[in-house]
């Protein structure tokens, strides 16, 4: 792995403590200062990559912020606390606005997702939708990340969060005064979709900006409890007001609550930001950016098994809706409810998330086969009840694949390479949206809910499995199964070498 800003050397990947694994970093990375040299030339040698494959990186104890503050990170230990990030204050001004902000956004995802399938009927229209919102993303996220290491990411924020908030208040004005059609909505979910171009990658990377090298997994940990946690609250709310006043007035809150992270934004103090010096323009940084991935194992593969899992794993807005109406025959509330509980479990795999000390490879594809196998069975659910009650179990078992696949991967960059990588993480995570949301669409109106459903799951355990295969062999691995009591069913062991007679 690469030097990071200030580093003497690059980290080394973490060692495994299970079945007596141990991979170390034979490659010795160049040391660097910020100017001197690219970052995707101080990469790591041939025989740490499967090490690397194998678990991912830890951060470098000796990286410093360009900025440091005495009081902005608190010490580190072996095990953090399940909330050591809200200790600093600009993190904590963060979550806040965010725990609003967020809210509001899930507020006009479901007021969106039923307007959109009460003006035309169609699952198919519901997907389109989705897909147009990320579009952009697949376009041109790459671009987005590029230029999130060129700028500041306080000051990028604060442009794409407002762009965002005036977007809900135009599609509420729309709503309220009865004019909105389908086609409205289709082009600010695309005008969405392009601040979100910027505004995700910005908001990942300045994560680790507010928290440190040490914070990251608990930072990461806590964004995406506090998402979840919005979506325990906004669907409830967004379910109320469709059957009470319509959804335009989710649209209004949505677009108001952007207000909270923008005095955020205003009341952080630069100074205790952990903020490296913006990359320099400069010809074929993209490039560069992709060569950087494909050069490292431990970035490559979790970046595809997001994709996979992305792009047909989390179509939900599809299945749920569909499943509403056309296997429960129920309407707003019921789908509000079935959000609300996927939201339960995202919440708890947030929260546990946080509180672990490593973002191991074995636990992101194991949550990622454990996902895939729900949704199969929840697919064949026979009835409403057994249905509902594996929201919680997905939801946990999809946040905690999410979460330490985003942790694992911000952790293993170069901090001048961060944009760039996370924002290929995204773009493959929620770029591919555009062509899984109309593939789900499509299949679930034509062979039913269930078989789009069921689609969707195999898929993501099937890509699970194979990841996991791919990384099993570049660690020098192999799967071993035992069925002694009190041992693991199926784990990977050291591939023992073979000997020939002499």
């Amino acid at each position: 792995m690469s030097t990071g800003h200030g580093a003497d050397s690059a980290p080394a990947p973490s060692t495994a403590d299970d079945d007596n694994i141990r991979t170390t970093d034979q490659g010795a990375a160049g040391r660097g200062t910020v100017g001197q040299a690219p970052a995707g030339q101080a990469s790591v040698g041939h025989g740490d990559r499967r090490g690397a494959a194998a678990e991912s990186a830890e951060p470098s104890q000796s990286s410093q912020p360009s900025q440091p503050s005495q009081s902005s990170e608190p010490a580190k230990s072996s095990k953090p606390s399940m909330f050591s990030s809200l200790k600093i204050r600009n993190y904590r001004l963060f979550a806040m606005g965010q725990a609003v902000s967020n809210t509001g956004t899930w507020m006009q995802r479901i007021a969106q997702d039923w307007l959109v399938h009460s003006l035309t009927g169609s699952s198919t229209a519901v997907g389109i939708t989705t897909a147009l919102q990320f579009l952009p993303m697949l376009l041109f996220g790459l671009y987005g990340g590029v230029i999130a290491d060129r700028c500041s990411k306080r000051k990028l924020l604060f442009v794409t969060q407002s762009t965002m908030g005036v977007i809900g208040l135009v599609l509420a004005v729309l709503t309220l005064s009865g004019n909105v059609q389908v086609m409205h909505v289709y082009a600010l979910a695309f005008a969405l979709g392009l601040a979100t171009v910027l505004d995700n990658p910005t908001r990942q990377t300045f994560v680790s900006e507010m928290v440190g090298p040490a914070q990251i997994r608990n930072a990461v940990s806590l964004n995406s409890a506090n998402f979840q946690s919005a979506r325990l609250v906004g669907p409830a709310v967004a379910g109320v007001l469709i059957s009470a006043v319509g959804g335009g007035w989710a649209f209004l809150i949505n677009g108001l609550s952007f207000g909270a992270p923008l005095i955020g934004l205003l009341l952080m103090r630069p100074g205790e930001l952990h903020t490296s010096k913006p990359v320099r323009r400069g010809k074929g940084q993209l490039r560069e950016g992709l060569r950087y991935v494909g050069g490292h194992p431990e970035l490559l593969w979790p970046i595809v098994l997001v994709g996979f899992i992305g792009t047909f794993g989390f179509n939900f807005p599809i299945w749920l809706t569909a499943f509403t109406s056309d296997v429960f025959h129920a309407g707003a509330g019921t789908y509000g409810t079935l959000n609300f509980l996927m939201a339960v479990g995202s919440v708890a795999g947030a929260l546990l998330a946080a509180r672990r000390g490593q973002s191991r490879m074995r636990l992101m594809v194991g949550a990622a086969l454990v996902f895939g196998v729900l949704e199969i069975v929840a697919s064949l659910s026979p009835s409403y009840w057994l249905f509902a009650a594996l929201m919680a179990p997905i939801g946990l078992a999809g946040l905690t694949f999410n979460v330490t696949a985003n942790s694992s991967v911000q952790l293993a960059s170069d901090p001048a390479m961060r944009g760039r990588v996370m924002s290929l993480f995204m773009m493959v995570f929620v770029g591919g949206t555009p062509i899984g949301g109309p593939i789900m669409g499509w299949i679930t109106d034509t062979w039913g809910a269930r078989t789009g459903f069921v689609a969707g799951g195999l898929i993501s355990a099937v890509a699970a499995v194979a990841v996991a295969l791919v990384l099993a062999r570049l660690a020098g691995l192999r799967p071993a199964v035992s069925l002694r009591r009190g041992e693991p069913h199926l784990r990977f062991v050291p591939r023992t070498e073979v000997r020939e007679p002499a």
